[in-house]
Parts: structure tokens; sequence; C-alpha cells
């Protein structure tokens, strides 16, 4: 069973060598699941289900995700670039909601780049395991022609510089109390 609409003469993929087609649905759930940041959401409480560094580390990547996700709106409300025009295609029609907002840079990315990495600094394997689902939920937002690479690439560039800031931040503020 294909997991993507058969190929059809102009359907070939475009000049970022994504396909038109519609994506798989699995595609637009992660893209609709992390609207808001509510993918980490659920992810950090899963972390943060046993007391420890998980735990920690799950504080402090929905920490990251909010000051990542409040950057990138105010980068949005500088920057005001246009998405791509991409509404005839299927592979946007897919898209459970329509993003109006700036698209630069893609929020989704930079809210998934700052969990993942302020986790990955904390607790390393468990970020590894999440980078994959962060990845996910960036190309979810590329085959949906939501953004432009760049967007996804600017937005996972300031994720990952939250991601750090809020982690030294933490870390700083640990020593204090020693």
């Amino acid at each position: 069973m294909p997991s993507e609409a058969p190929f059809r003469e102009g359907d070939g993929p475009d000049e970022n060598d994504l396909p038109v087609t519609r994506p798989a649905w699995p595609v637009t759930t992660l893209s609709a699941l992390a609207q808001g940041g509510l993918l980490w959401v659920v992810v950090a409480g899963v972390l943060a289900w046993r007391p420890g560094r998980r735990r920690r580390a799950a504080g402090r990547g929905l920490v990251a995700a909010a000051a990542g996700m409040a950057f990138g709106h105010g980068m949005k409300a500088v920057v005001r670039r246009r998405r791509p025009p991409a509404d005839s295609l299927p592979a946007h029609r897919a898209l459970l909601e329509k993003p109006k907002s700036s698209a630069f840079p893609s929020t989704h990315a930079t809210t998934a780049a700052a969990f993942t990495v302020a986790v990955a600094l904390d607790a390393p394997a468990v970020g590894a395991a999440l980078a994959p689902l962060a990845a996910a939920v960036c190309y979810s937002r590329l085959r949906t022609r939501a953004h432009w690479p760049t967007d996804v690439y600017g937005g996972v560039a300031l994720g990952a510089v939250a991601g750090g800031v809020v982690h030294r931040r933490f870390r700083r503020g640990s020593e204090r109390g020693r």
C-alpha cells in the first residue's frame, strides 16, 4: 500500500526536489500535532513521568520551546516574508491548518529544535532519540509547502540557539545554589 498518491504526469518534484502530490497522512498529522508546541508538551509529559534527569530535561525543553516559539513569532513580525505560492498544490491543500502568518522563521522548526537541543544537553541519549521526531516535524513543513526551505533552516538555527541559551541559563542557576 503506497503512502502517497500515485505519480501522474506533472506531479514531479518542484525546484526543491519535493513532490507536489498530497503527502501521506502521518506527515500532515505530525504537522498539526506540532502546532503551538502541543507535540512537545506531550513528549515532555512522557519524559517527566518518572523523576530524575529526564524530568529535568523535559522541563528545560519546555522552557526552551516556549522561548524559541516566542522569539520565532517576534522574528515573524519583523521579517514579514511571504509563504510559498502553493495554495493550488495537493501538498498544501492537505494541511489541516492553513498558516497565514509570515513564513520566516518556521516556528514549528524553531520549537522542535529548541526542545530537542535543550533536552539533548541535559540527557544526550534522550535528545538523540528525539532528533528524528524533530527532523520529521521540519520535513512536514517543507513537504506541505507551508515554508520555504530557508524558513525551516532558519527556524532550526534559532531553536538550537534558544535551546543552548536555556540550558546554559539553567546550568548557571543550579550552580549558584551549591
